[in-house]
């Protein structure tokens, strides 16, 4: 038996996939060097890469059917775009012959722009049609806590999304939806 997921897990970008501010820390162009894995440049050679743990995050929630929102409220969402089209994640262990992945894929909705991140999630409602109980987000500002009066369970993400962080998020939106079920989120597994 494994334990109930969310059927969607949306996450902040800013100091929450990546160590910076899209729209006031970077100079575009932006260019990924050959194949280099999570790793681009801006204009003045500004780094951008996920933190540590994401690059296995994001395809642990894909294999198990997980819906993967992006939702930030940056003013540049397009440099923000570009950044995950050209960020290329390595694929997980035990995938060893995969190609690598342009983070983008990862994500199956994506809320990015300006504004109260109470939009981003009814758009999300409306697009998926799922329920907001069944969503799980992370961001690093508080003030976006006000999406639990949705419905959604909030994490803050103090230091950037870590494993530990990832599990304590997954623990609470548990806690709140306490079902053991006898498949993963895509709706398979055995019992």
């Amino acid at each position: 038996m494994t334990s109930r997921l969310p059927k969607l897990v949306a996450f902040d970008l800013d100091y929450t996939l990546w160590d910076l501010w899209i729209d006031t820390h970077v100079y575009p162009p932006i260019r990924r060097v050959g194949n280099t894995v999570n790793e681009l440049r801006d204009r003045h050679e500004q780094k951008i890469s996920f933190y540590r743990d994401v690059p296995e995050i994001l395809p642990r929630l894909k294999e198990a059917g997980v819906i993967i929102a992006a939702c930030s409220r940056t003013h540049a969402p397009d440099l923000a775009r570009q950044a995950l089209r050209l960020l290329l994640v390595s694929p997980p262990a035990g995938h060893k012959g995969e190609s690598l992945t342009p983070a983008i894929e990862f994500f199956d909705q994506m809320e990015i722009y300006p504004g109260s991140k109470i939009k981003h999630f009814k758009e999300l409602h409306k697009k998926t049609g799922l329920p907001y109980s069944e969503m799980l987000f992370f961001d690093d500002e508080h003030r976006n806590k006000e999406v639990e009066s949705l419905g959604v369970t909030f994490c803050l993400v103090p230091n950037g999304v870590d494993d530990r962080t990832f599990e304590r998020g997954l623990s609470v939106w548990r806690k709140r939806h306490p079902v053991e079920v006898a498949e993963d989120a895509s709706g398979s597994g055995g019992v």
